[in-house]
């Protein structure tokens, strides 16, 4: 029998720091929330405005992978590994910390806000050399179908991390309907909704809800709204 876990949007934590307005899915800084502190390895999934050029300064990160998708505006990225670069929407970014890892995050416009989720995966591996790759997606690979933009796989389609998880984009118009089906049985699937709204198989999802599910094998996803966009991660439920 499956297992479900439903997080609305209007029930996610809130930090707004005037130059950060910040919404935490699962628990983070100070908010603190015993039943949400992660689903299997995902650990944080924040949704993100930072103003114009305001930013987060360096700081450090170990043993965790992060992944950025930018929503809207430049988000400028520099690292203790010598990157510098910029993020946009259509990009994904990654940066395992492994053994250790310090960088900064900037809106790089002066004139408009940057809006991007920042996302934590437990990684399967410990104290790698830390890493850092960014792509841009073709956007028409995810036009009425899931675009995979993460996996475990150095050479797939997407991203990749030291984890066994997969990462799918959506965007779809009203009614179209699509299965997703597990690579690995034993993984749970959450789901985010960043447009419009979607049903994973009876259960209706608004714009920034989250629904967690595991226990199954495969999924159907019906697009409900015209310009409705859904993100997909799969990850272990596990804990390594």
């Amino acid at each position: 029998m499956k297992n479900v876990a439903l997080h609305t949007a209007n029930t996610r934590g809130h930090a707004n720091h005037g130059w950060l307005d910040s919404y935490h899915t699962f628990s983070f800084a100070q908010y603190y929330n015993p039943e949400r502190v992660n689903f299997g390895v995902l650990r944080v999934l924040n949704d993100d405005t930072v103003a114009a050029g305001m930013g987060f300064g360096r700081h450090p990160h170990d043993n965790m992978e992060i992944i950025s998708i930018p929503l809207e505006g430049d988000l400028e990225h520099q690292d203790s590994m010598g990157n510098k670069t910029v993020i946009r929407a259509g990009d994904i970014q990654v940066m395992s910390a492994g053994t250790g890892v310090t960088h900064s995050e900037y809106n790089k416009n002066s004139d408009q806000p940057v809006k991007f989720l920042q996302i934590w995966v437990f990684p399967n591996k410990k104290n790698v050399a830390p890493r850092y790759d960014q792509i841009t997606l073709n956007e028409a690979d995810s036009k009425n179908k899931l675009q995979q933009i993460l996996s475990p796989n150095p050479d797939d389609a997407g991203v990749w991390i030291h984890q066994n998880a997969w990462f799918h984009l959506g965007k779809f118009d009203n009614g179209i309907v699509t299965d997703y089906t597990l690579n690995d049985k034993t993984n749970g699937v959450y789901f985010f909704v960043l447009n419009g709204s979607v049903k994973i198989d009876e259960q209706l999802l608004n714009k920034r809800d989250g629904y967690g599910v595991w226990d199954i094998t495969s999924l159907k996803i019906t697009s409900n709204e015209p310009n409705t966009e859904v993100l997909v991660m799969e990850v272990p439920m596990q804990l390594n």
